[in-house]
């Protein structure tokens, strides 16, 4: 995708993206076959939910329709949500993972699986779990030391070992209705 068009789609689509208070995370067109696919990937604070998707398609899609930003050649349009493992780059990445474990590859060598406990504008306020029955451990460390991170899936965490805010939301919003 040349720069000129990634930039039309960028401004094209983030207005659409930031009234449904979204993060516009990547905007990807890749060829399959002899079409092609424009994959749009949005995210918030809350999470996206499957009805926001499916709207922000149609808004999407309309205006693809009135401009030309995607030439004449056929297309299919995604809207998605970002993985669950996708890269942590974002300062606002790691505030929405608050509370989650990351596996994070750091530049001095090593690597660190750790719970996200707080974040700020210089780095993240980790929990290094304990090993062999040791008890878990502070750690900071700032964003600078950070190559590349994710989070890491929990299949078995407990619930004692707490909950993130997002969790906690839901399940108040849920005793609610």
């Amino acid at each position: 995708m040349s720069t000129t068009q990634s930039e039309r789609l960028r401004g094209l689509l983030e207005p659409l993206v930031a009234a449904r208070d979204l993060d516009l995370e990547e905007i990807e067109v890749t060829p399959a076959g002899k079409r092609r696919v424009l994959r749009i990937v949005v995210d918030s604070d809350d999470g996206v939910q499957l009805d926001e998707c499916a709207e922000l398609s149609r808004e999407a899609s309309q205006a693809l329709d009135d401009s030309d930003v995607m030439g004449g050649a056929p297309y299919t349009l995604e809207v998605t949500s970002p993985g669950a493992d996708r890269p942590l780059t974002e300062p606002r990445h790691y505030r929405r993972a608050v509370g989650r474990l990351v596996k994070a590859q750091l530049h001095e060598g090593g690597e660190l699986v750790a719970r996200i406990t707080a974040m700020d504008d210089e780095g993240l306020d980790l929990e290094v779990p304990g090993v062999k029955g040791r008890k878990p451990t502070a750690r900071r460390v700032a964003f600078a030391e950070i190559a590349k991170a994710r989070v890491e899936i929990e299949f078995n965490r407990k619930q004692d070992q707490g909950r993130d805010d997002r969790a906690e939301q839901n399940d108040e919003s849920q005793e609610e209705a």
